[in-house]
């Protein structure tokens, strides 16, 4: 999903038409605060990925301070920002991308350019959305079946484990199957690929 928060009708009407031109499914936002507002409400991000377009100079909230609301939230790595100014300035542009901005337009923006920015945002977002589902496995494991995981990820047997951790070869293969369950994999080959 694309979000684009620009106070101008006319330019979120156009990257509106734009994006589902290349098949992109878009919402636009008249402001910082409708858009937060729509964050506020059960918000779930896209299994498709999500996309921020965001105006930097708006009344109200400006783009960066949005930026950094989003930013405090944790939404960026998960929802890629793409600033675009009509009065954009070489050390603006610095800093929104040494703040984290995926990238920076300044109007008028090459329209193709853009969308194709956009889908490598997308992307982003869905290898940051595995990785953050990966992550989420990972906090679910106790301590003990970390411990059994590096050793599994090591090629260590059952055996071995329970010598080295000075435990029975049951609880080692309890252990074992509480991993591959929580990790979501069946075999030791799929539980190194998946955490490559």
């Amino acid at each position: 999903m694309l979000h684009i928060v620009d106070d101008e009708e006319a330019i979120r009407d156009s990257l509106i038409w734009l994006a589902q031109s290349r098949r992109i499914e878009a919402m636009g936002y008249d402001g910082a605060r409708p858009f937060l507002d729509r964050l506020g409400t059960d918000f779930a991000f896209n299994p498709e990925g999500d996309c921020l377009l965001l105006d930097m100079r708006m009344p109200d909230m400006s783009g960066a301070q949005l930026f950094d609301a989003l930013e405090a939230r944790g939404y960026t790595r998960r929802m890629p920002v793409i600033f675009l100014t009509g009065h954009g300035d070489v050390p603006m542009a610095v800093d929104s991308l040494k703040r984290g901005a995926f990238d920076f337009f300044e109007k008028p923006f090459n329209d193709n350019s853009l969308m194709d920015r956009v889908q490598e945002a997308l992307r982003a977002s869905l290898e940051a959305g595995d990785q953050a589902q990966v992550q989420a496995r990972l906090d679910s494991l106790s301590a003990r079946e970390r411990e059994v995981m590096g050793l599994i990820l090591e090629g260590k047997m059952n055996k071995v484990i329970a010598d080295m951790m000075g435990i029975t070869m049951r609880t080692v293969e309890v252990h074992r199957a509480h991993v591959f369950a929580k990790m979501g994999v069946r075999t030791a080959v799929e539980l190194a690929r998946l955490l490559k």
